[in-house]
């Protein structure tokens, strides 16, 4: 009898989820395997929603966003008997390898299903954000930035016309990667970043000084967990629903670049405006880079299948595509270096 091979994502969606289904599913028909879409993430294995994947429902996905199989930010952990049912569902379907395409917590799960219970997991990483560690980069990653030096090439026209300051709210969550690249990318004036509290005082300094030597106009790009911080040492978060968590006890955040944008504006007397990209850097089809990133970690897990290589994830280091356990690759954040930094700052003003 053929294995069976599940794929399921969790988490936000992002652009080169359906390139690696398709490459985990090549791959595995290939050798003879039976593949099964999980639907919704975690939620899918804890309700026993599963649908068959063969060529036909892969054919033509690559370029396309979003996920196929659907996707949830469901936590076993938090559900009652969640475990109990996704282990249930697991020997009544008869899995015999899950790939777990995801983040943090997709992947934080799918590390602890391994360590305590032996489950047959392998994991690729998925975030727009940027930020699992033991991989250089996740695919989503750069047509998020792409998104968003689109949108800040955009706005430097009508900046420019009306002599206004804009402030772009990127995403990133805890770290800011997606505003570093696409900041220096786009040419931003000033990036405010959570790695690097630059106080709302210096950043308004900085753009005195830019409209001092004749410049009318500036370009602010925010990532949405950069935290208010001012030169009285005093720093707040600013988070869309602060009361409300999802399983995974994350606060939905949004809402800084508003915040921002009132303070430079009050402090400057600049007219300032502000654009929330939100959700658009997660949609669309994914640029050719996260196409080929994504099949090739697709590819890679197919083969840690076939080895039993339980418990590790496709990973980018340099140019090649390697094993490292998950345990490493959730055990942090990885956060923007001061050296990035230091190349956004370089054009600061």
């Amino acid at each position: 009898m053929s294995e069976t091979v599940g794929i399921l994502t969790g988490g936000g969606d992002c652009p080169g989820l359906n390139a690696v289904i398709r490459a985990v599913t090549r791959r595995s028909l290939d050798r003879g395997c039976r593949v099964v879409g999980v639907r919704e993430g975690w939620r899918g294995l804890v309700e026993n929603r599963v649908e068959e994947l063969g060529q036909r429902e892969i054919s033509g996905i690559l370029p396309r966003g979003g996920t196929i199989v659907g996707t949830s930010r469901t936590n076993p952990y938090k559900s009652e008997d969640g475990v109990t049912r996704a282990l249930a569902t697991t020997k009544e379907i008869g899995l015999d390898a899950l790939v777990a395409i995801g983040g943090e917590d997709t992947l934080g799960v799918a590390a602890r299903l391994h360590a305590e219970e032996g489950f047959p997991v392998v994991g690729v990483p998925k975030t727009i954000d940027n930020d699992l560690s033991g991989t250089d980069y996740t695919f989503g990653f750069d047509t998020a930035v792409f998104v968003a030096t689109e949108a800040i090439d955009r706005l430097h026209t009508t900046a420019e016309s009306h002599n206004r300051v804009m402030v772009v709210e990127v995403m990133g969550r805890h770290t800011g990667w997606i505003a570093v690249m696409s900041g220096i990318a786009g040419g931003a004036d000033v990036i405010l970043i959570p790695e690097q509290p630059m106080t709302v005082e210096e950043c308004c300094d900085e753009l005195r000084r830019r409209h001092g030597r004749g410049k009318d106009f500036s370009i602010v790009v925010v990532s949405e967990g950069y935290e208010l911080t001012y030169a009285s040492g005093e720093s707040r978060r600013v988070a869309g629903e602060p009361a409300a968590t999802d399983q995974f006890g994350h606060v939905r955040l949004g809402g800084v670049g508003d915040e921002l944008a009132r303070e430079i504006e009050e402090r400057t007397g600049f007219e300032t405006r502000v654009t929330v990209l939100g959700h658009v850097q997660r949609g669309g089809t994914p640029t050719p880079h996260d196409r080929v990133l994504a099949t090739r970690f697709g590819l890679k897990a197919a083969d840690l299948v076939e080895e039993r290589a339980w418990g590790q994830m496709a990973a980018l280091q340099g140019d090649t595509i390697v094993a490292v356990p998950l345990e490493e690759a959730v055990k942090e954040l990885k956060r923007v270096p001061p050296e990035w930094y230091d190349v956004a700052k370089a054009f600061f003003g």
